[in-house]
C-alpha cells in the first residue's frame, strides 16, 4: 500500500466517516493536535530511563486511547461510521486519576509553583502537558461549533483534561525519581 495517494493535494482529506473537508477544518486540527500529542509521549516514552518503565507502559497505553480519540474526532457525529467505533467511556479518565494518585503518593506536597524543567523526561512531559491543553481548547472549540451536542465527546474532554494533570505529576515524578531538583516560581 502506498502512504501517498494525492487526495489532499488540493487541500482537503477525507474524514473517517467518509466526508471531505478542509485541512483547515476544526476537527482536523483537534484531530491534528491529538496526533502531536502521540508524538511527544512516544517520544517522552523512548526517553525513559529504566527507573520509570512502569510510566513507559502507561504512557503506551495512554497513546492507544489517543488514537481512539482520534477516530472519534475524525468521524462526524450521527454518521454510520460512528457505530464502528469502540466507545470511549469515562473508565478511561478514571484510569488517569489512579496513575495520578500512584504518582502523586510518592512526592512530596506541592506548595508553591513549579518552573518547567528539570531533567529532560520532565522537560518533555511539560511539553506534552502544554500541548494536551492545547488540544483540550481545539476539543471545545469544536464542541462550540456543533449543532447539536455530541454525547461521545464529553467523556473525551474529561479525558483530555485528566491527561494533562498526569503528565504534571509526571514532570514532577520524572525529577523526583531522578533525583533533580524542582525550580520553583519565585514570585
Amino acid at each position: 500500500m502506498k502512504v501517498y495517494t494525492g487526495g489532499g493535494d488540493k487541500g482537503k482529506t477525507s474524514l473517517f466517516s467518509g466526508e471531505r473537508i478542509a485541512k483547515s477544518d476544526r476537527r482536523i486540527a483537534a484531530y491534528g493536535d491529538i496526533d502531536e500529542l502521540n508524538s511527544i509521549l512516544g517520544l517522552l516514552a523512548a526517553v525513559l530511563p529504566e527507573p520509570l518503565a512502569e510510566c513507559q507502559r502507561v504512557l503506551i497505553g495512554i497513546q492507544s486511547e489517543l488514537l481512539q480519540i482520534g477516530a472519534w474526532l475524525a468521524t462526524t457525529p450521527g454518521a454510520p461510521a460512528s457505530d464502528s467505533l469502540k466507545p470511549f467511556g469515562e473508565d478511561k479518565s478514571l484510569g488517569l486519576e489512579a496513575a495520578i494518585d500512584t504518582l502523586d503518593a510518592d512526592l512530596p506536597p506541592l506548595t508553591q509553583f513549579v518552573l518547567p524543567g528539570g531533567h529532560v523526561t520532565a522537560g518533555w512531559a511539560h511539553v506534552a502537558r502544554t500541548v494536551c491543553r492545547r488540544t483540550e481548547r481545539r476539543v471545545v472549540s469544536l464542541m462550540a461549533e456543533a449543532t447539536a451536542p455530541d454525547p461521545a465527546m464529553t467523556p473525551i474532554l474529561v479525558y483530555l483534561n485528566r491527561l494533562s494533570d498526569y503528565l504534571f505529576v509526571l514532570a514532577r515524578f520524572c525529577n523526583h525519581t531522578l533525583g533533580v531538583s524542582e525550580s520553583k516560581w519565585d514570585a
